[in-house]
């Protein structure tokens, strides 16, 4: 499951808003539609994303901020999601992610009161030298073959293993198991596959 940009873009992947950020590394046979699919992406590391070869990303949004980094493997396919990385997201190969689904790394916004005033504050127009709050952040891991029904939620730290199943509007906030099916918010395994 350990993917690397190569240094070279692939010519025969495609984005149907035109050339690919700097950052974003598309495998060959990859084809990402959407124009908004790279617009959150902060981060300026050379690799921030990387999508292995003859992968199918349709009407997917990316948001990674400074210092993070998606990897998705080989044969994936993915549709209408938001992968919002703060950390790292890592996706193995050949996993089907259905529509509305959003995997997060990060809380994004603090839970207290005054630090959430704060975040607002630096969030907004007037704050643009101001710092925001720290939040917290854990890697989600999504093993090969896995596949997440429609209108998923999946939240930071959550490692899914190999051949799990994730029921339609699931919301994971905790490991799954290999090969197991779950369901449900929070999502619980009901039966192993």
């Amino acid at each position: 499951m350990e993917h690397s940009a190569p240094h070279n873009k692939q010519m025969s992947a495609s984005w149907d808003g035109g050339t690919p950020p700097n950052t974003v590394y598309l495998g060959e046979g990859t084809v990402v539609n959407g124009q908004q699919a790279f617009k959150r992406i902060v981060s300026e590391l050379p690799d921030a994303l990387v999508i292995g070869k003859q992968c199918t990303l349709d009407g997917v949004q990316f948001s990674i901020g400074a210092g993070a980094k998606i990897r998705i493997g080989d044969c994936c396919c993915v549709t209408g999601a938001i992968l919002m990385a703060e950390m790292s997201i890592v996706i193995g190969c050949f996993v089907l992610i259905g529509w509305n689904t959003a995997i997060a790394d990060s809380d994004f916004h603090p839970i207290a009161p005054a630090e959430r005033i704060a975040d607002a504050m630096a969030c907004s127009p007037a704050g643009k030298h101001m710092v925001r709050p720290a939040v917290a952040r854990a890697a989600v891991v999504i093993e090969d073959d896995v596949w997440i029904g429609p209108n998923c939620t999946i939240l930071k730290g959550v490692r899914i293993g190999r051949g799990a199943w994730i029921g339609p509007g699931s919301v994971v906030t905790r490991d799954v198991a290999a090969e197991s099916q779950v369901w449900g918010n929070p999502a619980r395994e009901v039966e192993r596959i």
